[in-house]
């Protein structure tokens, strides 16, 4: 862990270090980090509360929060979480089948991604948001691999709300063990370089009484990527 504050140095995949980050934590050497409390740390809390919960209140109130119905296997189900998709006008993003046509921006989530960006000296042009309800929304095992977000996507994703427990599964060619974090509210999870080739990541649901938690997962989506639709079409626009 990194006790200094300088940014310093590119975002690079392929030779990630860590001590250009501050606070960050190895999950995955070269791969995936965590830094908890990360919107604390730089946003800052008021007198009376904290950032992240003024933040989650907010972003509660304000998405055009829906549920899906996406394939799995061919076959259609409801997700068991509720979503949103927002971004600039040409990030199409398609996934479990649905192709999804981002809402404007909200001042958070710009909020937010400025953060983001000046931490990671990256670019992102879109967020998925998931909101789970209770211990019995969930995500199932899968990895970020659409071809329009490219080989070595860099996924920035900030949790608020309640904790939960992420876990990121080995693909059948990666001989490393399967790796278990908790995403504590305000944290910033980033997975990088070939994580999404090498692991698959889900969050299951807990039989814990467990509060409501979204999930703001960033992304560069390239505008220029265009695929045949085959899936149903999520307007959000």
């Amino acid at each position: 862990m990194s006790g200094t504050d300088n940014f310093d140095g590119d975002f690079d995949a392929g030779n990630f270090d860590i001590n250009h980050f501050p606070r960050a934590i190895s999950v995955v050497p070269n791969q995936c980090v965590l830094v908890n409390n990360f919107i604390r740390n730089f946003l800052g809390d008021f007198p009376a509360r904290t950032k992240s919960d003024d933040m989650f209140e907010r972003i509660y109130k304000k998405v055009k929060w829906r549920r899906q119905s996406i394939k799995i296997f061919g076959k259609a189900v409801t997700s068991p979480r509720l979503c949103a998709w927002h971004g600039d006008q040409g990030a199409v993003y398609r996934y479990s089948g649905t192709i999804n046509r981002p809402l404007p921006w909200i001042d958070e989530l710009l909020e937010i991604r400025g953060l983001i960006e000046a931490y990671t000296r990256q670019s992102f042009n879109s967020v998925l948001l998931n909101l789970y309800r209770d211990g019995n929304d969930s995500m199932g095992r899968h990895s970020d691999d659409e071809p329009e977000l490219g080989i070595a996507p860099n996924i920035a994703s900030v949790s608020l709300g309640a904790t939960r427990r992420f876990i990121l599964h080995p693909n059948p060619t990666n001989k490393q063990p399967r790796v278990t974090v908790n995403l504590t509210h305000g944290s910033l999870l980033v997975m990088h370089g070939m994580s999404q080739r090498n692991w698959k990541h889900s969050l299951p649901k807990t039989r814990r009484a467990t509060g409501p938690r979204i999930n703001l997962t960033y992304r560069w989506v390239n505008p220029l990527y265009r695929s045949t639709p085959f899936g149903a079409v999520v307007d959000v626009g």
